[in-house]
C-alpha cells in the first residue's frame, strides 16, 4: 500500500501452533502432527527511501509506543530481508510487531512472527509471495531462534491448517472430519528450545539404541494419531497423547511443573494430555470433550497454570 509520504506499507498476521504429537523428534525424521492456535502476531512493515532498520515490539493492546529491540527478532528480520533480496543499506525499513505472548512458550511465537513479517514485507515491496515462498522465507528467519529448526512450526503457521509433517518430505495437510477441543495450560517457565534440543541430541549420541527405540515408538504413535483424526476416532487420540508424553518424560524433555499440569488435566477428565513445544516449561495441552473443557481449564489453573486457553481444532 502506497502512503502519502511515498513509502510503501504491508501488513501480515501469523498464528501460533501446538505440537499434538512428537516435538523434538522431527529433526530425526520422525513424523509429527501440529495444529494452528488462533493467537495472532501482527506485523506492519514500512519501506521508504533512505537507509536503516528499526524494529519495534509493541504489546497487542494498550498505547505503549514500543521500543527498539536488539533481540533475536531483530536478527530474524535481517535474515528475512536477505532472503527476500531487500537491503537495509538501500532502504529505510521499519518493522512494528504487536505481540503480548512471551517467547519460549512452546506455541511457536517465533514462527508466527517470521510468517507475519514475510507477509508484511511482501505487501510493502510489493513482491507477491506464494504460500510456499512465505514458508521458505519464514524458515530462514526461524534459524535465528533454533540453530536447526525442523520447519514444522513455520509450516503449520503459514498454511494455518493441521499438518502431518516429516522433515524433507512433501507436506501433508490433515483433513479434520470432526472438530476436537484442546485446553492449553502455561507453566509460566521460559526455557529456550535450543537448550533442550541440545540435551536431546547429546543423549541420543550417548544411547543411540535406546533413542532409536523411542523414535520407532513415536513414529507408530504419530501414524495412529493421524488416522484417529482423519476417521473421527477422537477418543482414541487421547491415549496416544498420553503415550507420547511418557516417551518425552523418559527423554528428559518434561519437568515437574508440566507433569503436574498433565496429571491435573487427566484427573479432571481429559481424554489425554501431554507437554507441547520445547518442554522443561512452556505449555501443555489436554484433549477434552467440549462440555468438560471449562472444568479441565479450572483444574489447570488450580494446579498452577499461569495462563490457560480453550481452542477448537477444526
Amino acid at each position: 500500500m502506497n502512503r502519502p509520504d511515498g513509502s510503501n506499507e504491508g501488513k501480515g498476521q501469523g498464528a501460533r501452533k501446538a505440537i499434538l504429537i512428537n516435538e523434538h523428534l522431527v529433526v530425526y525424521g520422525v513424523p509429527a502432527i501440529a495444529v494452528p492456535i488462533p493467537l495472532p502476531v501482527q506485523v506492519t512493515a514500512t519501506v521508504s527511501r533512505g537507509a536503516g532498520l528499526r524494529v519495534l515490539i509493541l504489546p497487542a493492546t494498550g498505547e505503549n509506543p514500543g521500543k527498539d529491540t536488539d533481540s533475536d527478532r531483530y536478527d530474524a528480520v535481517r535474515r528475512v530481508l536477505k532472503s527476500m533480496g531487500l537491503s537495509e543499506t538501500e532502504n529505510m525499513i521499519q518493522i512494528q510487531c504487536r505481540d503480548d505472548l512471551p517467547g519460549w512458550s512452546g506455541l511457536g511465537s517465533s514462527a508466527g512472527f517470521c510468517v507475519a513479517l514475510t507477509q508484511a514485507l511482501s505487501g510493502a515491496l510489493p513482491r507477491p509471495c506464494s504460500k510456499e515462498e512465505i514458508n521458505r522465507i519464514a524458515y530462514e528467519g526461524e534459524k535465528v531462534f533454533a540453530a536447526n529448526p525442523s520447519g514444522i512450526d513455520n509450516t503449520v503457521v503459514t498454511y494455518a491448517k493441521p499438518v502431518f509433517f516429516i522433515k524433507g518430505q512433501a507436506l501433508t495437510l490433515i483433513e479434520i472430519s470432526t472438530p476436537f477441543t484442546l485446553v492449553i495450560g502455561d507453566t509460566g517457565i521460559a526455557t529456550p528450545t535450543s537448550e533442550t534440543v541440545g540435551d536431546v541430541r547429546r543423549s541420543h549420541e550417548a544411547e543411540p539404541a535406546l533413542y532409536q527405540h523411542y523414535f520407532e515408538t513415536c513414529g507408530r504413535i504419530a501414524n495412529l494419531a493421524v488416522l484417529s483424526i482423519q476417521h473421527a476416532r477422537i477418543a482414541s487420540l487421547g491415549p496416544l497423547m498420553n503415550d507420547n508424553h511418557e516417551v518425552l518424560v523418559n527423554m528428559g524433555v518434561s519437568c515437574p511443573e508440566l507433569d503436574r499440569l498433565v496429571e491435573a488435566a487427566r484427573n479432571a477428565g481429559a481424554m489425554g494430555a501431554k507437554l507441547s513445544g520445547g518442554g522443561r516449561g512452556g505449555n501443555m495441552i489436554a484433549l477434552a470433550e467440549p462440555n468438560q473443557a471449562s472444568e479441565i481449564e479450572a483444574a489447570l489453573q488450580q494446579a498452577g497454570a499461569v495462563r490457560t486457553m480453550i481452542t477448537t481444532v477444526a
